[in-house]
């Protein structure tokens, strides 16, 4: 099975909407979605059924008991997050401030402070003619590279034998990214036709080369400006990178897209210059 990584250097570019038009051309019967902070790949799948979910845990979180509190206040004092607050029962750890380090645990006298399993996040496996995989994180919490890890390996485990797995990946170069880089087969970097899209390119080029991973390029509404899709084509050039099309600005997408359907099911101009760069991205998957 060959895994195909569909990235942008930042929200918005149409990543999303390339992976779910190549799920539709390709027929795959192993997905994912790795943007476990904001995942909606989901939205235009045609699911079946209930998903089995899966509590993922984090790291630890402290937990004060009060029957056991005498309330002297050195956890709070020793709190370098300012996690720790006193209400009118006595002392509470405020959930998203505290970073797990353990001192309150270490300085209580009474042991009234207990590094307790946190909850980060949960973990979703759609299972049908094929697998899908994918996870929302909790707010505040910093698991994001676990996490999209275990997506991962989720689907891995269970889909079917099947040609290639489509995985959207998270926008930017974070630990979610490097996190859904390891171990793929190529990266499809959707860029915007802009001076910020040529910059977050480079980013990720950088990224994709510390993990010796395949990478390349296709613009998304090339005709909002030529002059910077040119720039990109000739980055690309000068790197040695692939560059598989240009996709133009299309009004037929952006309904589409607001009524949760892929772009693959839509005759427009959008969706033939998809299908021509998804042919490409099959070849050097090869």
């Amino acid at each position: 099975m060959k895994k195909l990584l569909i990235l942008s250097g930042k929200g918005g570019t149409g990543k999303t909407t390339t992976a779910a038009a190549f799920l539709r051309f390709s027929r795959t019967l192993a997905a994912a979605d790795c943007d476990v902070d904001a995942p909606n790949l989901h939205m235009v799948m045609d699911l079946k059924g209930k998903p089995e979910e899966t509590v993922f845990i984090g790291s630890e979180k402290a937990l004060i008991h009060e029957e056991q509190c005498v309330q002297c206040g050195k956890c709070q004092e020793m709190c370098r997050f300012d996690a720790i607050e006193q209400t009118d029962r006595g002392y509470r750890v405020r959930e998203y401030a505290c970073e797990g380090c353990g001192v309150c645990s270490y300085v209580c006298p009474n042991e009234a402070v207990t590094m307790e399993p946190d909850a980060a996040g949960n973990q979703y496996l759609y299972q049908g003619d094929g697998v899908f995989s994918t996870a929302k994180l909790k707010m505040g919490r910093g698991n994001s590279g676990k996490l999209v890890s275990a997506v991962k390996l989720q689907m891995l485990k269970h889909a079917p034998q099947t040609p290639v797995a489509i995985i959207d990946g998270s926008p930017g170069i974070g630990c979610p990214v490097i996190a859904s880089v390891s171990g793929v087969d190529l990266v499809l970097v959707v860029a915007e036709p802009s001076l910020s899209g040529l910059s977050d390119l480079k980013r990720l080029v950088k990224t994709a080369e510390t993990f010796q991973t395949k990478l390349a390029v296709c613009v998304n509404k090339w005709d909002v400006s030529p002059r910077h899709t040119e720039e990109i084509e000739a980055f690309c050039q000068n790197r040695n990178l692939p560059f598989l099309g240009k996709i133009p600005y299309d009004k037929a997408a952006s309904a589409a897209i607001n009524q949760g359907r892929s772009l693959a099911d839509v005759e427009c101009p959008a969706r033939t210059a998809l299908l021509e760069i998804y042919k490409k991205t099959s070849i050097l998957l090869e």
